[in-house]
């Protein structure tokens, strides 16, 4: 049945009782708002009062409307179109998972919703460097949810917490170099680092070799001269090693 069918029907039934008229039951069921034609702002609010998901049902509902929909319940901004900034702030501060159903949200916006819940960076495309470190300051794993995230918001990230490496995928050499400087054993978490960052590791603890897969002789080398029992954890040490390590041992 079409609306102006339907709605005929309820006129008639209102004109047979009073009682149910589309005015008057209109506050006990919200969708019947779509039948009145041209509802006052008085009218909407009171049936966004009653259920803010009404607001779908108004045709062009004003800025105070649309606020009192998202200051009641903020994922109704689903059914506004174009939401204002100031609406859209309102309803991430009444349900910050409303920012999935944004569209382009200002900084400000994106802000608002990561303060409360780092992990909703999920739903923000292209977020920009503060919103960012705003997140995982937040929330550090949630830099995992962040495609290419800045060098500035992983070293940031590391620096706090050097474990956090576990969560950047392909962080830069600058980064991997701050993390074995502070613990050499978290090298285990770094995928293929660069003979810099094993040789930075190994400067700092020889026995760190145990973690990185495959040295290069030059970082077997290092390990060896600092601690020749390192040897034990590389799997297939080099002759020049071996020679190094016996060398060694003899002048013990």
């Amino acid at each position: 049945m079409d609306k102006e069918k339907l709605k005929n029907i309820l006129i008639k039934i209102g004109e047979v009782n009073p009682e149910y008229t589309l005015d008057k039951q209109v506050y006990n069921v919200g969708e019947l708002i779509r039948f009145i034609d041209n509802p006052s702002e008085t009218v909407q609010i009171a049936v966004i009062e009653q259920d803010p998901y009404s607001i779908r049902f108004i045709k062009n509902p004003s800025k105070t409307v649309q606020l009192a929909a998202v200051e009641q319940d903020g994922l109704s901004i689903r059914h506004i179109q174009n939401p204002s900034e100031k609406i859209q702030l309102a309803a991430v501060k009444q349900d910050d998972y409303s920012i999935r159903f944004i569209e382009n949200p200002s900084e400000i916006v994106q802000l608002a919703a990561v303060e409360q819940d780092g992990y909703l960076i999920r739903y923000i495309q292209n977020p920009t460097e503060k919103v960012q470190s705003i997140a995982v300051k937040k929330n550090p794993s949630s830099i995992r949810l962040i495609e290419n995230p800045s060098e500035k918001v992983q070293l940031a990230l590391v620096a706090e917490d050097g474990y956090s490496i576990r969560f950047i995928q392909n962080p830069s050499e600058k980064v991997q170099l701050v993390v074995v400087k502070k613990n050499p054993h978290l090298i285990q978490f770094i995928e293929n680092p660069s003979e810099n960052v094993q040789l930075a590791a190994i400067e700092k603890d020889p026995y760190s070799i145990q973690y990185i897969e495959n040295p290069s002789e030059k970082v077997q080398l290092t390990a060896v001269n600092k601690h020749p029992r390192t040897i034990i954890h590389i799997k297939n040490p080099t002759q020049r090693v071996i020679k190094l390590v016996r060398s060694k041992e003899f002048d013990t």
